[in-house]
């Protein structure tokens, strides 16, 4: 018998470090573009990031359209807008400049242009046709890994949930990491985004899917992030920090998209479709529930999370690890300044049963480590209610 199970890991090319977003007009170039369909939203604009690739662009001939009809969380409706504002402006390639929101958008533009019909028929795993035009990413927040996953979240907004698009489709073609871009990052979403990075790592190495090149990622970022997030919130302009939490981002980006995830992001997904919450902070709020659920069947991993995370882990039985490693994760989220509970949120007892229903179906589900039917995942509500 084999010691490793095959597995398959895909990852686009990707450029790391200060000034990496200045090989965009490069990078279009090589692509034969001639008119850039730009994804982005108002708060990267209101920092500059635009004016800078719409230079970089034009100093290679390359004209440029811009589209920031979109919201955090990005919706189904705004996607339609975007593939047909690109289809009208006669693009050839998208360059997506923004966090995860963004570049979700982004992706989700193109395979829609390119299949030619409505977001929803992408729902799931493997359902995407034909590829999108050639894409480039420059990602403005350390956190959601989007620039290089094989991921793309969009809001069904009618029955207000988060579909989960995976496909070797969306993976992009490149990305332009350059932790510049995430020096103007507020508190808040730095914080959030943070949360988001470390539990895709978490999820990445204790899923289903996991192989031993998605566990070198996984613990790399893990110990990364959990030693440079409150830094990056706290000393804002320190790039030794940022660095770091993007490399962090990266190499959990690497693992989760190649692992795929766990319950966390299935009933993050619910969640924050259903009341429009910032997904790093809805991951925030459920991941020690979700540990203490799950470290019965991977409890050796989880020891080695703990342990990556510098926690004093050694001797301690199931229950005492779990107890230790929550701890921390529930420190680390009132340090930062997040929501402790989801009522406080806005969340009600009345809509767990909802919340469930969709978390249940979500396909991040599939490869978490400890089986989980819906009643569960109304417990797990309740408890982090």
């Amino acid at each position: 018998m084999p010691l490793y199970e095959m597995r398959k890991f895909v990852a686009p090319e990707f450029i790391f470090g200060a000034g990496a977003r200045h090989r965009v007009g490069v990078y279009a170039r090589n692509m034969l573009a001639r008119r850039v369909l730009i994804v982005t939203d108002a708060g990267v604009i209101a920092a500059g990031w635009l004016k800078e690739v719409e230079q970089d662009l034009a100093e290679q001939g390359i004209e440029s359209v811009v589209f920031s009809q979109l919201t955090p969380n990005p919706k189904d409706y705004e996607v339609m807008a975007g593939a047909k504002f690109y289809q009208d402006q006669l693009c050839d390639v998208i360059v997506a400049l923004g966090g995860g929101s963004v570049i979700d958008c982004a992706k989700a533009i193109g395979i829609v242009y390119a299949n030619g019909c409505e977001v929803h028929a992408f729902e799931g795993v493997d359902n995407v046709d034909i590829p999108g035009p050639p894409l480039i990413c420059i990602p403005t927040t350390a956190g959601t890994s989007a620039d290089i996953s094989q991921f793309s979240i969009i809001v069904n907004s009618p029955e207000r949930y988060k579909m989960a698009i995976i496909s070797k489709t969306v993976v992009p073609d490149v990305a332009l990491i350059d932790p510049e871009t995430t020096l103007t990052l507020d508190r808040h979403l730095t914080a959030c985004t943070g949360m988001d990075a470390l539990t895709h790592a978490i999820e990445a190495f204790v899923s289903t899917a996991n192989s031993p090149i998605v566990d070198v990622h996984a613990l790399a970022a893990i110990e990364l992030l959990w030693n440079n997030l409150e830094a990056a919130v706290t000393r804002p302009t320190e790039l030794a920090a940022r660095e770091n939490m993007l490399l962090g981002s990266l190499q959990a980006g690497l693992a989760f998209s190649n692992a795929s995830l766990g319950a966390v992001h299935a009933m993050a997904h619910s969640l924050g479709g259903y009341l429009d919450l910032p997904h790093g902070e809805c991951n925030a709020l459920l991941l020690d529930h979700v540990i203490r659920f799950n470290i019965r069947a991977e409890p050796d991993r989880y020891q080695r999370i703990g342990t990556v995370m510098g926690l004093n882990i050694r001797g301690l039985n199931e229950q005492q690890r779990a107890t230790l490693i929550t701890s921390a994760l529930a420190d680390k989220r009132r340090v930062l300044g997040l929501s402790d509970k989801m009522s406080s949120c806005g969340v009600k007892y009345g809509d767990l049963a909802d919340l469930a229903h969709h978390a249940v179906n979500d396909a991040c589900l599939v490869t978490n480590p400890r089986h989980a039917n819906i009643d569960d995942l109304k417990v797990i509500y309740g408890e982090a209610l």
